[in-house]
């Protein structure tokens, strides 16, 4: 018998070796599914049953059915998921460009102590929110707030009670995100290619438009996927500052389960919450591959 024929190959041990290792790596990921479907999985579970499905109240039984649906996309609940979307893409755009550039002058400042500072006081900043800052708000740029008092800007048409006070509002702790999210991604942009686009003879505006921007793009939008996730799912703030005088649908799922105008409307909350599931999910579908593209660059 030749050696050839005894010896095994080692191209096919390393195959071996690793469909041996598949299995592994999908036990150690199980209590991370585990978690995740229980979380995550049962409850959008339950919302998509209660969307689709009616229950009768004399018999009990349950059949399916798309009225929930159809109700969520017309009237005043279509306007609130058109409200929700312009609200949250607008602060999410004015947020990533402050985030941005705010982000970029304390990365490039020498000061330790300033990127420390900032970068401290945004991850504070971005998980602030809820009755405490409208209430902030409320006492400082309300009808009777100190800032509106001492720089009478009620004069100036400004009402914090809004779509524009809302946005302003929002504005506090987007923009601390978007520095988080945005600081590691400037840090990952190389001194050797800016040194080598300028030994090109390049300018600063030209770096920015060929190398800056096309390798940032996909952390960008990243940035802007989040914030606006963030703002679409807001509800305290919303709630306790504007109340239902600004059209948002988190507003009116929270109306619908508690039956504050129509009784019996529980299930179009779900189908409202189903609806921003979808918006939330195209918009991931957007991110993802552009997400895999940067981390090309950004190693």
């Amino acid at each position: 018998m030749s050696a050839s024929s005894t010896t095994p190959h080692p191209g096919a041990a390393g195959g071996t070796r690793r469909r041996r290792r598949g299995p592994r790596t999908w036990l150690a990921a199980l209590p991370l599914l585990a978690f995740t479907g229980l979380c995550f999985g049962i409850p959008l579970g339950a919302i998509a049953f209660g969307a689709v499905t009616t229950t009768d109240p004399v018999r009990g039984t349950t059949a399916l059915t798309g009225e929930h649906l159809a109700r969520s996309l017309q009237g005043p609940y279509l306007g609130s998921l058109v409200g929700s979307v312009q609200l949250s893409a607008l602060t999410a755009l004015l947020g990533g460009v402050l985030g941005v550039l705010i982000a970029q002058a304390v990365v490039t400042s020498r000061s330790t102590a300033l990127r420390s500072a900032t970068l401290t006081a945004s991850g504070v900043l971005a998980n602030f929110g809820g009755v405490p800052l409208a209430f902030a708000f409320i006492a400082t740029a309300g009808i009777s707030g100190v800032l509106t008092q001492l720089a009478d800007l009620g004069s100036l048409g400004w009402n914090l009670y809004s779509f524009t006070g809302l946005t302003v509002v929002y504005l506090y702790f987007l923009t601390p995100l978007m520095v988080l999210v945005i600081a590691p991604a400037l840090d990952g942009l190389r001194p050797q290619w800016r040194e080598a686009a300028a030994n090109s003879g390049a300018t600063g505006r030209q770096f920015w438009r060929h190398v800056g921007l096309p390798v940032l793009a996909p952390s960008l939008l990243g940035g802007f996927v989040l914030l606006f996730g963030t703002a679409f799912a807001a509800h305290a703030t919303a709630a306790a500052l504007v109340g239902g005088s600004v059209p948002l649908v988190t507003l009116k799922i929270a109306d619908a389960l508690a039956g504050n105008v129509l009784t019996g409307q529980e299930n179009v909350a779900l189908a409202l919450g189903l609806d921003m599931i979808l918006i939330a999910g195209l918009v991931m579908a957007v991110y993802l591959p552009l997400q895999r593209r940067s981390a090309r660059w950004l190693r």
